[in-house]
């Protein structure tokens, strides 16, 4: 059995649902603590932290990833017990297995590799390692973030293990990613009978026009880097559950992806337009998730570009499309930043898995990544 494997099968029998590690940080920092790593304990609140780094100085390639998972949903759906990691087939089958526990292991397999061979290189390779990416993304890498510009900690290179390959392993890495907006908006209105509806205000209607008005907005047409801002409606909420009741309140949670075209304050300026327009009673509470980044052609992207190529035999598409990462904290450091992983067609899924053969390429292809930007 592979390092990578062995490892990555380790790791997936820990049920780190978010924000547990379940011991996932231990194992990783007890095997690159006797390859000469220093360790740094970035602990907050119930999250769990950890820098490891070897070397020092100019360039900081840092490798990021998480240790947390999605919940596993029912068991009885999946083929096998998501936390104990099965293999049919030349896939491995569990959860985490592509996101991201495999790539994390590949991290690891892969920094040890680099400085058993290449002990003296320069600058400085570290991992960073979180068990809140998965859920609210507060005392995570963002909180390492802040740690970092308060200490002055530069980075100068960010690779993420997200999974971005869509049929092929490198056939696509993300260059960067749209910013998120979430807003939980609370429509107050006047509970009441159906017969009576002009002695009640129903927040339904009243919330359904500016809803449909902000659904059905171009907000623009996107650029050659990103694709166009959206807004969706993700919950709608209302009603005592008697049908002959007006309700007095309405909660509706939706949330924006959008590009460099607007900042937060500014879609958020906008909503609030809308809804004073038509007349609302209401509330917002917002959440900045993050905003948008690219990382513009340079050492990075070559470099990862060049190893896909090289081993692949691929061209990989470079592009900004689908959800959000932890990269969204990292690249405002200054840092070029990438994410490139295994294929992502299981993530969240029942019976989330990973080849095999991908799996065991990955710490070679890390490796080859880090040694362009540190030899």
């Amino acid at each position: 059995m592979s390092a990578v494997l062995d490892l990555t099968l380790d790791l997936i029998a820990r049920q780190s649902v978010t924000p547990d590690d379940a011991g996932c940080q231990d194992v990783i920092v007890e095997r690159l603590a006797k390859v000469g790593c220093t360790v740094q304990r970035l602990d907050f609140g119930d999250v769990k932290n950890v820098f490891v780094s070897h070397g020092q100085g100019s360039p900081v390639l840092l490798l990021l990833g998480h240790t947390d998972v999605v919940p596993p949903g029912e068991l009885s759906d999946w083929q096998s017990h998501p936390f104990q990691p099965d293999i049919r087939d030349g896939v491995l089958y569990g959860r985490g297995a592509a996101d991201m526990k495999g790539s994390v292991a590949a991290f690891v397999v892969a920094m040890e590799q680099l400085i058993f061979e290449h002990p003296g290189h320069n600058g400085t390779l570290a991992l960073l390692l979180t068990s809140d990416e998965e859920g609210v993304a507060i005392d995570g890498v963002r909180r390492v973030a802040e740690h970092f510009k308060s200490t002055g900690q530069k980075i100068d290179y960010c690779i993420t293990g997200e999974p971005s390959s869509m049929q092929q392993l490198g056939d696509l890495v993300r260059v960067g990613r749209r910013g998120t907006l979430s807003g939980s908006l609370s429509v107050e209105g006047i509970q009441g009978h159906v017969a009576y509806p002009e002695r009640a205000r129903n927040p339904i209607h009243q919330a359904m026009t500016p809803l449909a008005e902000l659904s059905a907005r171009q907000w623009d047409e996107g650029y050659t880097d990103f694709p166009a801002s959206s807004f969706q409606v993700s919950n709608i909420h209302a009603g005592t559950g008697a049908n002959n009741v007006i309700p007095g309140r309405c909660e509706v949670l939706f949330n924006f992806r959008y590009n460099p075209s607007w900042r937060a304050e500014q879609l958020e300026q906008e909503v609030h337009a809308v809804l004073d327009r038509h007349g609302l009673s209401y509330q917002i509470k917002w959440q900045r998730g993050g905003e948008p980044f690219l990382t513009h052609e340079g050492p990075l992207r070559k470099a990862v570009r060049e190893v896909i190529a090289e081993h692949c035999g691929l061209t990989p598409v470079e592009n900004t499309g689908g959800g959000t990462s932890d990269a969204r904290f990292i690249a405002p450091l200054g840092a070029e930043v990438i994410e490139f992983g295994p294929i992502n067609a299981s993530i969240h899924k029942i019976d989330e898995h990973v080849r095999v053969a991908d799996l065991e390429r990955l710490p070679m292809l890390y490796a080859a990544m880090a040694e362009k930007l540190l030899l």
